[in-house]
């Protein structure tokens, strides 16, 4: 963690995220309790680092974090937890709340439920474990808000609920019912945000609740651990290791790329919103290949580390690798950007040389 926390990349994207709430978005965070839960993840990073590095200037009272760390325990987390006494670490499967001692977390203002498996390598892996964490984990920590006093309560979703577009529904607005398989190795994720979404609705109906639910699309960036097994982490820990750039597919499936200061500036946006409502988080343009992000790895690699891998084509060994996989992701922002006053505007090539750049000033993630 000090060898991030000395790197430059470090400080402006936070200092990036600072500077985009808004005025009134920085005043509601005043005297607040925040509980995360799935803190030591990717997006957790930077979310628990920049509430804990801006806690002072923002008058945040208490910073919870929540894991069970079933990928591992970065280091991070821990360097963080002993650098600000605001912080609070719990290690903690949510979805087993009922034994969980309540009283650390009962004089909470906002909550952030971020506590699943994102990596499809890994949620195949664990797939009952995926499901729990967004259906049961989620309805336990309802119910114990729900008569509570709380200022807002946000749910990561994920774009996944759209399952694979139909053409004509691209970019895709929030609009969109899906077209998503029930069945087959990206269902225990699928399915279940979308259940979450409903608990979610319906808990807002019912008891009045501050929810807001956000659909991450593809973001990257400082905070992958390089064997978190998605795309832009393989091609990071390429470049890394002086490897091929290897991707298992023709290369031809398309996508949009968040860098995750932008993400993170979204989801806060979110959080601070009070009425109920759904946002796609991501960036709209430009929507490339991935034959075209290898190659914009290649390029900045070439720059930054002073390499110049190939890039192959392989099949994965995993059989089931791109079953149902979506063809195209590209999200209409335009509701996000109308509510939450939500502007991404970091080009998926300036954030690969951002990312790169985190990684070689020593910014690993373990």
């Amino acid at each position: 963690m000090q060898k991030a926390r000395n790197a430059t990349i470090y400080f402006t994207d936070l200092q990036y995220i600072f500077s985009n709430l808004r005025q009134s978005e920085k005043e509601k965070l005043k005297d607040s309790s925040i509980l995360i839960t799935g803190c030591g993840g990717f997006l957790g990073y930077y979310i628990m680092s920049f509430l804990s590095d801006y806690s002072d200037e923002l008058g945040i009272r208490k910073i919870i974090g929540i894991d069970n760390f079933k990928l591992g325990k970065p280091k991070w987390i821990t360097d963080l937890s002993k650098s600000n006494n605001k912080i609070e670490l719990y290690p903690f499967d949510i979805t087993r709340f009922s034994i969980f001692d309540t009283e650390k977390i009962n004089n909470v203002d906002f909550i952030i439920h971020m506590a699943s498996i994102a990596s499809p390598t890994f949620y195949r892996k664990y797939p009952l474990e995926t499901v729990d964490a967004n259906v049961l984990g989620l309805r336990a920590l309802l119910d114990f808000y729900k008569e509570r006093d709380i200022k807002g309560f946000l749910f990561f979703s994920s774009s996944e609920v759209y399952g694979d577009p139909f053409p004509n529904y691209i970019p895709t607005s929030e609009d969109y019912r899906g077209n998503v398989a029930m069945i087959g190795p990206r269902a225990c994720y699928d399915e279940a945000k979308r259940f979450g979404e409903t608990l979610c609705y319906l808990y807002a109906e019912k008891f009045q609740m501050p929810i807001s639910i956000v659909r991450p699309f593809n973001n990257y960036g400082p905070g992958m651990r390089l064997n978190d097994k998605r795309v832009p982490a393989d091609f990071a820990k390429a470049i890394v290791e002086n490897k091929k750039l290897i991707m298992y597919s023709d290369g031809n499936p398309t996508r949009t790329f968040c860098y995750v200061t932008d993400a993170i500036t979204g989801y806060l946006k979110a959080l601070l919103y009070e009425p109920f409502d759904y946002f796609n988080i991501g960036i709209d343009n430009p929507e490339i290949s991935i034959k075209e992000l290898a190659e914009i790895y290649k390029d900045a690699g070439s720059a930054i580390y002073d390499c110049n891998p190939s890039i192959e084509f392989r099949e994965s060994e995993e059989q089931s690798y791109l079953t149902h996989n979506p063809l195209r992701r590209c999200p209409d922002i335009s509701k996000a950007g109308k509510l939450l006053n939500y502007s991404p505007s970091i080009s998926v090539v300036e954030g690969v040389y951002r990312f790169l750049t985190f990684l070689k000033e020593g910014g690993e993630i373990h």
